[in-house]
């Protein structure tokens, strides 16, 4: 493999490393190891600034890459809250309200090939907002396990913050998407 081309499939290659991430960090989570899940959800976040970095750049942008790099993400952030859920660190409303926003666009924008009338994706500003919100308090509370910070007081208000921020994207990529399928 050329230098070249090695460059070119670098953007990808991190994103692929990203969602080897995923079980890693269930795994410490899982096992309550919260210094090692902190570490790697910092290092996914890194490697997400980075990957995209690298793309914009260098102009390295790909079709595999517009697909791979929100794969990564989504999995990761969805895997965590999973994860916490069920550890009962966060509400078990929280991962399913999580989950269910993310399996409803993927099921509409399947539901709009189907139907030959596929729906153009790109994120909205509501949902980047969310995205960043949902990372925060992932961020926060693997953050605060890893060093012993506690979670009582602000955690509530963060769920809740999150949490209509979900609602609010879900429902606006839902108003978007029956906007255009009414078309």
């Amino acid at each position: 493999m050329s230098g070249s081309s090695l460059l070119q499939g670098l953007p990808n290659l991190i994103s692929v490393g990203r969602l080897l991430l995923v079980p890693v960090a269930v795994g410490m989570i899982s096992a309550q190891q919260w210094k090692p899940a902190f570490a790697i959800f910092a290092i996914a976040g890194v490697s997400d600034g980075i990957d995209g970095f690298l793309a914009r750049r260098f102009s390295l942008r790909t079709e595999l890459g517009a697909y791979l790099d929100p794969l990564a993400d989504k999995a990761l952030l969805m895997s965590i809250y999973v994860t916490l859920a069920i550890e009962g660190v966060l509400p078990g409303a929280m991962a399913i309200l999580v989950v269910s926003r993310d399996l409803m666009i993927v099921g509409a924008i399947m539901i709009s090939w189907v139907l030959a009338k596929p729906v153009e994706i790109r994120p909205l500003i509501i949902s980047k907002i969310n995205t960043a919100g949902q990372i925060v308090l992932a961020a926060l509370v693997l953050g605060a396990k890893a060093f012993g910070a506690g979670l009582d007081g602000w955690l509530a208000v963060a769920i809740v913050i999150v949490a209509a921020l979900t609602l609010a994207s879900m429902v606006a990529y839902l108003t978007q998407w029956l906007k255009h399928m009414s078309g």
